[in-house]
């Protein structure tokens, strides 16, 4: 990149942001341990292994899979092998080589990924390059982290341009440059235009490149609805057939089969035991959202809700805060939504891990998380911890859930955007969001012109509380404050509401009510994000 983008003074408005901005704390600083609430001390050993074999074969690894016998004519030959992060178990079924529930070693890890990285595989280099600059067991090595990214980013790879962008940003093992830093982030857009611009010259680009986009987008529009029309056609059809087919076992004396998925949505408990699940879900497949000439794809949302603890003090607000967010979620923005509440370890990895074959490409996935939090330091870096019901208090840190498993897990899924909102700590290394570098204003980070840029990208970010537990409301003790918040602006929304305009207007509120809260807003690292944004959508009335 040898282009640099020059910006001119900040117009008045812009004073808001940067009096925000600088509430925020200082990317990969590490903060103070959140132990005061639960008591008790780290231990010596922070990364815990799960006693339960489930638990295990849920967590992410870094996989070597085999080699493919392939054939070319008459000539036989074997591919090399492949690296890639999955389950422990599906590893497994896959034949590939894992270490048995490895602690974040970063020997371990560099096997997997550094022969396929020299041979010049671009994803293999971005994630030497995270292993770097994670540390994985040791100092992390910003130095060599940025060589590997800088490998990866000169091939077109995104995720390497923003990793790469983040530390010219933080100043880790290159100069800290913020104008560098915003290149390498205008290249993960797309924005490929070196040449010195300013400012409003860069808005009015954006704003051509918005109106040609959304051009293009009108043409296969009506394509895309009838798609989606003929697809929930086909789906009632297939309610109905499973629905006949019921009332015909039924009419015959009994049923061989369990009761089919699509039925069970339809509230009929006929010939089945009820009970109180810890894992409810609207069952109905979500149609693609349109509007403003894009198509932003299906909604899904996974609302983790834990408050009764067997070990633990138990929360008040966080059952009540789940059924409020699922609900707001559902009805106005149109998300399926799985809802876990009281879940134990193996409930929110199977969770996280069930949401891999129900996804694709083009969909979303908010993650709403609200429970007990913890954050330890592990030299230069921050082990962050969910903590499920079934935690024990420090030092027993058997049954906590590792925020890099959250991490990981995202990595995998194939779903274009995510977004993880915790009423709760998270800690690990993340990044500043780079999307306070290019607008000056709220408004403009729900701009049409801004949704377009970052429309197109892949998304893994993050906000959360900033506190190890949500915080009661004043005027109601069973609702979080932090949650209030995030409802409030959602429910205010009438179109398009982007992540860090969501996140600027909950600050103002949050200000007035609960001033010791200092909410993060962050991409999340090693998570396949690529400068994208997340889109709330407001369901048309």
């Amino acid at each position: 990149m040898k282009g640099i983008i020059a910006t001119s003074s900040p117009p008045p408005q812009a004073g808001r942001i940067k009096r925000l901005k600088a509430r925020l704390p200082a990317a990969g600083a590490c903060l103070a341990v959140l132990l005061s609430a639960c008591g008790g001390q780290p231990s010596a050993d922070v990364a815990a292994i799960p006693k339960d074999a489930e638990v295990k074969d849920l967590y992410i690894v870094d996989c070597l899979l085999p080699g493919q016998v392939r054939q070319l004519g008459n000539t036989t030959y074997m591919t090399p092998r492949r690296p890639v992060q999955t389950t422990a178990q599906d590893c497994r079924i896959r034949g590939g080589e894992y270490v048995a529930y490895d602690r974040a070693n970063y020997k371990t890890a560099l096997k997997v990924w550094l022969p396929a990285a020299e041979e010049g595989d671009a994803e293999a280099q971005n994630t030497v390059g995270e292993i770097f600059e994670q540390g994985l067991g040791t100092e992390p090595n910003y130095e060599v982290a940025a060589l590997w990214y800088q490998r990866a980013a000169e091939q077109g790879h995104k995720g390497a341009q923003f990793n790469l962008g983040t530390l010219y940003e933080m100043g880790k093992g290159v100069p800290r440059d913020k104008q560098l830093a915003l290149n390498w982030y205008r290249a993960a857009w797309g924005i490929t235009d070196d040449s010195l611009v300013y400012r409003s010259d860069a808005q009015k680009a954006l704003i051509a490149q918005a109106e040609m986009y959304t051009e293009k987008q009108e043409q296969a529009v009506s394509a895309a609805t009838a798609a989606a029309t003929a697809a929930a056609v086909q789906a009632v059809e297939e309610k109905a057939r499973l629905e006949r087919e019921l009332e015909e076992a039924r009419a015959s004396g009994g049923r061989s089969q369990p009761l089919p998925d699509a039925v069970a949505a339809s509230g009929s408990t006929a010939g089945a035991a009820v009970e109180a699940p810890a894992v409810r879900e609207d069952l109905a497949t979500p149609e693609p959202v349109n509007m403003q000439g894009k198509n932003f794809g299906r909604y899904y949302a996974l609302v983790i809700g834990n408050g009764d603890y067997t070990y633990l003090d138990k929360l008040a607000t966080s059952v009540s805060d789940a059924q409020r967010v699922s609900e707001v979620l559902r009805n106005r923005y149109g998300f399926q939504v799985k809802m876990v509440t009281n879940g134990d370890d193996a409930s929110l990895l199977r969770a996280l891990n069930q949401m891999n074959s129900e996804l694709t490409a083009e969909d979303n996935l908010l993650i709403y998380y609200t429970g007990w939090g913890n954050r330890r330091e592990s030299g230069n870096y921050e082990v962050g911890y969910w903590l499920p019901v079934n935690s024990e208090p420090p030092p027993d840190d058997t049954y906590w859930v590792p925020t890099s498993q959250i991490s990981s897990h995202l990595a995998r899924l194939p779903a274009k955007r995510i977004m993880v909102v915790a009423d709760s700590s998270f800690a690990g290394l993340l990044a500043d969001n780079p999307a306070f570098l290019l607008a000056s204003s709220a408004a403009q980070l729900n701009s049409e012109a801004y949704v377009s840029l970052r429309f197109p990208n892949r998304a893994r970010l993050l906000m959360t509380s900033g506190k190890d537990c949500p915080l009661p409301a004043s005027d109601n003790a069973r609702n979080s404050v932090f949650a209030d918040a995030f409802i409030e602006v959602l429910q205010s929304n009438k179109a398009v509401l982007t992540a860090p305009a969501l996140y600027l207007d909950m600050i103002e509120k949050l200000e007035s009510r609960q001033p010791e809260l200092a909410p993060e807003f962050k991409a999340i690292k090693r998570a396949g994000d690529e400068v994208g944004d997340f889109f709330f959508v407001a369901l048309q009335s």
